[in-house]
């Protein structure tokens, strides 16, 4: 049985819930980084037929798949779904719009080409938005698909987001089924820096089967093989979401989330190293056990820090305070390596 089979016989127990198509997955306000300012920003996840890949077994820590509609919504679904994202923004005055489908944008069998342009061009029509950033594989990245998003775009800023995850081949294949290449990801930057488009990338911290050291040392790794090619880094603490292949090893017991102290050193290393590059955090389910955590005493404040730091870009935010569970962390990344990925402990 290979990796994708594991994930797929866990796919095919798992449901999709019934709802409306013409209503979003889900719709958020937040602040980000942009340019050394805070700036707001809407997030809007459009329920779409989902992605290609996930559909067919896909990434061992994705429970994304199962937010997608469970019938194809219509074009007129899914310029539905953007007027009620958009009505999240009215007491904004000048904010970026993210878009995510739980699959690809640039996935003409998610959003077609027509339906993108519209889509867009709606929110070129609008002052306030500066900025969009769309989620993409890297291979929908193409001249014409760019080409077509700058042309509806106008002068609104445009970006794409790609899950690289690593830069390692073996452990994108072996321990996250990613189901692509780097190289496919560097022909992806080429195409959208031509553009004059930006790129972020997407990176996982502690996939499947490895020590906190082995992820604490893919992750600096990766950042220093894609620093000079990557205009933001956002790094994922990976966490344990309801139908995936990583849940089913958790529950196990041979899975552990990574612990907020490897995420703060690889902030301060990484900025140490490259620091004219973004590079931001936001630990989702931080202090829970599905989600990246130290003790009880200390996560929230650590996960407080480290968003922070996303914020400021600032090295001397991730001054943190003394804990006590700094030192079991130490012992994990000196032990951990002889436990061949299982947690020592939880």
């Amino acid at each position: 049985m290979t990796l994708n089979d594991a994930v797929l016989r866990i796919r095919n127990r798992q449901r999709i819930k019934l709802s409306r198509n013409n209503v979003p997955a889900a719709v958020w306000t937040s602040v980000d980084h942009y340019n050394g300012e805070q700036v707001d920003t809407l997030t809007m996840i459009f329920k779409t037929s989902g992605c290609w890949w996930g559909k067919l077994g896909g990434c061992t820590m994705c429970g994304f798949v199962y937010d997608r509609a469970s019938t194809p919504p219509s074009a007129e679904d899914l310029e539905e779904q953007m007027t009620r994202a958009l009505e999240r923004s009215e007491k904004l005055d000048h904010f970026m719009v993210k878009i995510f489908t739980s699959g690809s944008f640039l996935d003409e069998n998610e959003i077609t080409p027509d339906l993108r342009t519209s889509l867009l061009q709606r929110l070129a029509r609008d002052e306030r938005i500066f900025k969009v950033i769309v989620e993409t594989r890297s291979e929908f990245v193409t001249p014409e698909a760019m080409e077509q998003c700058r042309n509806a775009l106008g002068s609104t800023s445009f970006e794409i987001a790609i899950g690289l995850e690593t830069s390692s081949d073996l452990i994108r294949k072996r321990s996250i089924n990613k189901g692509t290449s780097f190289q496919k990801y560097i022909d992806a930057v080429r195409i959208t820096h031509d553009s004059g488009s930006t790129m972020k990338a997407y990176l996982l911290l502690k996939p499947l089967f490895l020590s906190e050291k082995e992820a604490m040392d893919d992750i600096l790794g990766t950042i220093d093989d894609i620093a000079g090619s990557v205009d933001t880094v956002s790094i994922n603490l990976c966490n344990v979401q309801k139908g995936t292949y990583v849940e089913h090893l958790w529950e196990r017991k041979q899975y552990r989330p990574p612990w907020l102290w490897t995420i703060v050193e690889i902030l301060k290393e990484a900025k140490n190293r490259h620091p004219e590059l973004v590079i931001t955090s936001d630990p989702v389910g931080a202090g829970s056990l599905r989600g990246p955590h130290n003790c009880r005493e200390c996560s929230r404040d650590v996960a407080d820090v480290i968003r922070h730091f996303s914020l400021t870009q600032d090295p001397a935010s991730l001054n943190i305070p003394y804990c006590e569970c700094i030192e079991l962390w130490k012992k994990v990344l000196e032990l951990d390596d002889l436990t061949y990925g299982c947690p020592i402990m939880d």
